[in-house]
């Protein structure tokens, strides 16, 4: 049978038209991602999630990347969240409880809108890539495990699921993944005993919905990126570290990803690697070509196991109110003080908020 409920796309505008509601009512589409430019305040994008609910006649998961310091799609109106390394100016007592009230905070916003998912956390190590830089908590994995999981914690606490990312690790190259296909030549031994370990340890404690794997490639273990390598996504991931979750492709409209073909060469080799949805971004004509060229099929049960680990990243809370949540105590103090660390982390680092993920 053909796949359905296998693409996640993105929009032009704030606004939804006919074409988007034709190309989102398409049985190869799974959800939507939205973009900064689909924003330009809560009220108007409350009205546009509310919009595609009622005009796109099935299921929609509707995600972001809404991770805080320079990847925040939504920033007027909304908690600014700060970047992951942020937390390292705070005393180590104190850290792990601010991540976790950064990631309820963050899911919280994005819920009472009846927003889905947030693409997060990032587990990479290290903030020397051009990339990640400060998206990463730190260099040292159990301090990525120690603040990954209080974050975790606290966006469950909410009611969303978490998506690690970028497996098996994205910070040990410089070279940004969405402008070219990064090489890690580091040995196998490094790669397992450091940046696997932040995803194997939030696997076994089953804290993790979803994982992202990287467009990067490691030439030690095997010569395809991430994102496309059943070495990684079925060997690894499904067999050696026991994931069940969903995989998600990160946008494969990235050039990161080119390295696998034409858009549709690249959708049909991270299908078949093991990726459960796909991301197909900031291409309008992309995503019309592959589905009209799609041809691969899966057998009926796999379809079925894609659909149930697809059903575990609807949002797990409903009836949050935007204006409530802002006048609870918790969001307001939580408001002020992360609002106040990412000033504090923009000062520190004497740098503008360059996003290297957005398009507008």
């Amino acid at each position: 049978m053909i796949p359905k409920n296998l693409f996640i796309i993105d929009l032009a505008s704030t606004k939804l038209n006919d074409e988007d509601v034709q190309l989102l009512s398409h049985p190869l589409v799974a959800g939507v991602i939205l973009f900064s430019r689909n924003f330009a305040n809560w009220q108007q994008l409350q009205m546009l999630v509310q919009t595609l609910r009622i005009a796109v006649k099935k299921p929609l998961l509707i995600a972001v990347d809404q991770e805080g310091g320079r990847v925040q799609r939504f920033r007027e109106g909304f908690t600014q969240l700060p970047a992951l390394q942020a937390f390292n100016l705070l005393s180590e007592e104190v850290q792990p409880h601010w991540a976790k009230e950064a990631g309820w905070q963050m899911a919280m916003e994005m819920l009472a809108l009846d927003i889905d998912l947030s693409f997060a956390p990032v587990l990479d190590l290290g903030h020397e890539c051009l990339a990640i830089g400060d998206r990463s908590f730190s260099s040292d994995p159990q301090k990525v495990v120690d603040l990954g999981r209080a974050f975790i914690h606290g966006m469950q606490e909410a009611g969303m699921a978490a998506t690690g990312k970028h497996f098996p690790g994205h910070g040990s190259v410089i070279a940004d993944s969405h402008k070219e296909t990064p090489i890690d030549i580091r040995s196998k031994k490094q790669i397992f005993t450091e940046d696997i370990k932040p995803f194997a340890e939030l696997i076994t404690s089953n804290a993790l919905q979803a994982i992202m794997p990287a467009h990067v490639i490691y030439p030690a273990c095997d010569d395809l990126p991430a994102s496309g390598s059943s070495y990684w996504l079925q060997k690894i991931l499904r067999e050696q570290l026991q994931f069940e979750g969903v995989i998600f492709s990160d946008d494969l409209g990235m050039q990161g990803a080119a390295y696998l073909g034409s858009y549709i060469e690249r959708c049909e080799k991270a299908f078949n690697a093991g990726c459960d949805l796909l991301l197909l971004c900031n291409n309008r004509l992309a995503v019309e070509q592959v589905f009209a060229e799609f041809k691969l099929e899966e057998l009926s049960h796999q379809n079925a196991l894609r659909q149930q680990r697809l059903q575990t990243l609807y949002k797990h809370r409903n009836n949050v109110d935007f204006d409530k949540l802002q006048q609870s105590e918790r969001y307001r103090r939580n408001k002020l003080f992360l609002t106040e660390l990412q000033q504090r982390w923009q000062q520190f680092k004497f740098e503008p908020i360059i996003d290297p993920t957005q398009k507008h």
